[in-house]
């Protein structure tokens, strides 16, 4: 992830990051810390792979750590104020429906930032594919997607 690249969150994406990191500062790093206290009592450290399991888990414990300082630096919270204008256009918050043209299935999503994104919880990233192609559209449109697997068709169903 870029350095100050804006990052954007709902709300609720914020807390769990902010809980998260917490978590991480306060409990794993002291449960981390004691496993290299607790592996260095056996003795040689060439041969202790205790040892190593812990440096290994401390290695990224820290690394996500400062992964998601730096998330939360940069973070750019979602509006969840809607003007008249913007009334009924996708956005990020939005849950849309979409029906594949081609097959008929009808699939709900929520457009979240990059770091909320989700594919198994139906949240996907304003920068996927998908979801560039529905950005701003509203109920109604026909979008074509270029995707991994070939173009695409959806049918805008309904946008909450």
């Amino acid at each position: 992830m870029e350095e100050n690249k804006p990052v954007v969150l709902s709300p609720e994406g914020l807390q769990q990051l902010q809980e998260e990191l917490d978590y991480l500062r306060n409990v794993k790093r002291k449960e981390v810390a004691e496993r290299l206290k607790e592996a260095r009592s056996y003795g040689d450290l060439s041969e202790n792979s205790e040892y190593d399991d812990a440096r290994n888990e401390q290695a990224f414990v820290e690394g996500r750590i400062a992964m998601l300082e730096n998330t939360l630096r940069n973070a750019v919270i979602m509006d969840e104020s809607e003007d008249e204008a913007e009334a009924g256009k996708i956005r990020l918050g939005s849950t849309v429906v979409l029906k594949d043209l081609e097959y008929g299935d009808l699939l709900e999503y929520t457009i979240v930032g990059t770091v909320e994104a989700d594919p198994a919880k139906n949240k996907i990233s304003n920068e996927s594919p998908v979801g560039k192609a529905i950005m701003g559209r509203t109920k109604g449109e026909v979008v074509v997607v270029e995707a991994p697997a070939g173009r695409i068709e959806y049918e805008i169903v309904d946008v909450k």
